[in-house]
């Protein structure tokens, strides 16, 4: 029952870390109630929880982490999300002034090359967000 209730401890606790260790000690835990289970001596129950924990800490550990690691990168979010973006110009864009439309979100808009004009029903790139203004190239 120890290894139940420890195995079910550090899986709650890894929710609230996100660090994976400790779920993998929470998996040498179940395995050490499996131990249990078949009536083995605690210190096989000890030897095969630390033997299972330093397998998927060492093992299974760093997998997890790239494959974590790749799906984050793999999401823009933020600012880095609407750079790249098109948009739609809703009022004229010029050194002076301008608005569009990014993915249902208005934004004042500058022209990215100071020369440049865009006018209403136009679609442009979002090339940078300098503040709140987004500097815009034709599409």
């Amino acid at each position: 029952m120890f290894w139940i209730v420890l195995a079910a401890v550090l899986g709650v606790a890894e929710l609230l870390t996100g660090t994976f260790i400790l779920v993998m000690l929470a998996a040498g835990a179940v395995a050490a109630a499996i131990v249990a289970g078949l009536d083995g001596p605690v210190a096989l129950q000890g030897i095969v929880f630390a033997a299972v924990s330093a397998a998927a800490l060492f093992g299974l550990r760093p997998a997890l982490q790239g494959l974590a690691h790749r799906n984050a990168e793999s999401t823009s979010m933020g600012l880095q999300a609407i750079e790249g973006a098109s948009g739609l110009v809703l009022e004229r864009v010029d050194l002076d002034h301008g608005l569009i439309k990014i993915d249902g979100e208005l934004w004042t808009a500058r022209p990215y090359d100071a020369t440049e004009t865009f006018d209403k029903g136009e679609r442009v790139r979002v090339i940078e967000i300098r503040g709140a203004t987004a500097l815009v190239w034709k599409e």
